[in-house]
């Protein structure tokens, strides 16, 4: 697993950035957080304490990220008789062999103390109306009750409400409806700050900017570049593109996870899809195929709570052999009173599609959820761009490895957005933001957003939960093609495709092209089958050829630069 680490060599960015007016106003700060999720709003919360100037941008409102989707809960070794070890086994299960074990024991060790601070703070859990202590249930890949959930199942709810309570209370000053579009860099190339569009002020392509010697990304997922995903519409992978064109790795891009039970809403539903939490398994309930087949029992040992990878194999596996388009997810055991208690948002969900899981099993089929890769960073959340730090989902902190284990990703936001926020305390503590203008940066040509659902389109058909060459070799020719495209439009001389005006569905669709490129990239260079990466043509893990991250850059001529790094040499040290 994990062995002496590598000091890592300071990334020289890109020179690329979107095609985008100069900003025309700017606010100096001392760290500039992008993201208000769990780890945005700690991370701000924790520098803010440390008498930083912090500024919060998010790209709509402080409690509109991914966060507050979060059903099922935080996981912590917090129950009697659990403890960080154990916690620690199951991750590392989970991670199929590429979990880096320093990261893991980072988040298995530090984890329970800051849930109890995220409690200070004034998140509220579920307790036990007899003892008072925290009630705990169990998810896929656990082998004890520790995920702790507030509402029921409405954690994510909970948690973001009292870090904007918090946020608000203590005055960070926060820019809401801002889509950040580039880092800016100083004359030695160190972090400067970000440009970034407030929506719905000023002009349609306004941009204005943050200067800080210190920018978090914490700007969650991308399970927008697929047609059906979990996540809401503003997870489009801005941070990861923004973290590229400014020169720093990403790795693990390729295992992106696929959650095994999404509420089923047709072959054709594309947006974000209702989740039905692991938790509903966790109590209890049961996975069949149309004749009341519980078609996981004899695949694993846990059933039903498998892993998630394993889970969604077998979900598609039996979707194959029996042609049907989805599964069943059977809770009616459950009864009336604990639907009502335990589960209210999930319930309210089903019933206004037409679905009453109190009388009938819930259709369910896979859908994009969580990317366990992203920005590579340290133990300290460090990118290979110095004053760059990534936490969250967005991040590759090493923790999941090749596959999350259920509830990890609340608890990994809360550990390294503080390990981020003291590092950030002794990194920029009397620095200033000295922005140097790029003397011919590299402008990215933008993609027309009419062609976002193609991208999507061919994500899914290609890279989706069943991949293999040919898959991923039609996908990358397709992507390349609406990059072509997007190149020959912005070329004046180049009279054939009209170029795309510079606005928030044009970046926005231009970060999804890019990070489907780097996804497909790597899950085409992956030439096995490893956690939530499923190769039909490579179907076994192959630990002798691929114990290894796939590590990302993209170079100044725009091509990617895809690199396999041994597993002792990561994360980095910068």
């Amino acid at each position: 697993m994990t062995g002496t680490r590598t000091t890592a060599s300071r990334t020289p960015g890109t020179g690329i950035r979107l095609n985008a007016p100069a900003p025309g106003w700017a606010i100096e700060a001392d760290v500039v957080v992008v993201g208000s999720g769990v780890a945005g709003l700690t991370a701000a919360l924790r520098c803010t304490a440390a008498g930083l100037r912090t500024v919060v941008v998010t790209k709509a409102r402080l409690d509109d990220g991914s966060t507050r989707w979060a059903q099922g809960g935080i996981a912590a070794a917090l129950g009697e008789g659990d403890t960080p070890d154990q916690h620690e086994a199951d991750t590392l299960v989970a991670g199929a062999g590429l979990c880096d074990e320093q990261a893991v024991r980072a988040l298995v060790t530090e984890g329970p103390d800051a849930v109890r601070r995220l409690i200070d703070t004034g998140a509220r859990f579920d307790t036990s109306p007899e003892t008072g202590a925290i009630e705990l249930t169990r998810e896929g890949g656990h082998h004890r009750r520790r995920i702790a959930h507030a509402g029921g199942d409405a954690t994510g709810a909970e948690i973001s409400r009292a870090l904007v309570d918090a946020v608000r209370a203590r005055a960070v000053d926060t820019i809401e409806n801002a889509l950040v579009l580039d880092l800016l860099t100083d004359a030695a190339g160190r972090t400067a700050g970000v440009t970034l569009h407030v929506m719905g002020e000023g002009q349609h392509d306004g941009v204005g900017a943050v200067h800080a010697p210190a920018v978090v990304l914490a700007t969650g997922g991308m399970g927008q570049v697929f047609s059906a995903t979990t996540n809401p519409a503003v997870s489009t992978g801005d941070g990861v593109a923004l973290a590229l064109r400014a020169g720093a790795e990403v790795s693990d891009l390729e295992f992106v996870q696929f959650h095994p039970t999404v509420l089923f809403l047709g072959p054709d539903a594309e947006g974000q899809q209702p989740l039905v939490s692991e938790a509903v398994r966790g109590e209890g309930a049961h996975l069949v195929d149309a004749d009341g087949v519980r078609f996981m029992v004899g695949q694993h040992e846990l059933a039903e709570l498998a892993p998630r990878d394993i889970v969604a194999k077998g979900i598609m596996r039996r979707m194959r052999e029996t042609g049907a388009p989805h599964m069943y997810l059977d809770a009616r055991h459950f009864g009336a009173g604990m639907w009502a208690t335990r589960f209210p948002t999930i319930l309210a969900a089903c019933r206004a599609h037409g679905i009453d899981p109190v009388t009938e099993p819930i259709p369910v089929s896979p859908a994009a959820h969580y990317a366990s890769g992203g920005v590579r960073t340290d133990l300290r959340g460090r990118t290979t761009v110095p004053g760059l730090y990534a936490c969250g989902e967005v991040a590759c902190t090493g923790v999941h490895g090749a596959n999350r284990l259920a509830s990890n990703s609340l608890l990994e936001g809360l550990v390294f957005a503080e390990r981020i926020a003291d590092a950030i305390a002794e990194d920029v503590r009397g620095q200033a933001a000295a922005p140097a203008p790029h003397p011919a940066p590299r402008v990215l040509p933008l993609l027309d957003p009419a062609l976002r659902t193609r991208v999507q389109q061919v994500m899914t058909a290609g890279a989706g939960v069943l991949r293999s060459e040919a898959s991923l070799a039609e996908a990358a020719g397709l992507l390349d093609v609406l990059r072509t495209e997007a190149v020959a439009a912005g070329d004046p001389l180049d009279g054939a495709v009209k170029a795309a005006e510079p606005g928030v569905d044009a970046w926005e669709t231009t970060n999804l092209l890019c990070v489907a490129r780097v996804l497909v990239a790597a899950a085409r260079r992956r030439e096995e089958t490893r956690g939530c990466h499923w190769r039909e043509d490579h179907p076994e893990r192959d630990d002798d050829g691929w114990r290894r991250h796939l590590v990302v850059r993209l170079s100044p001529d725009r091509t990617l630069d895809v690199t396999a790094t041994a597993t002792q040499d990561f994360p980095p040290t910068t």
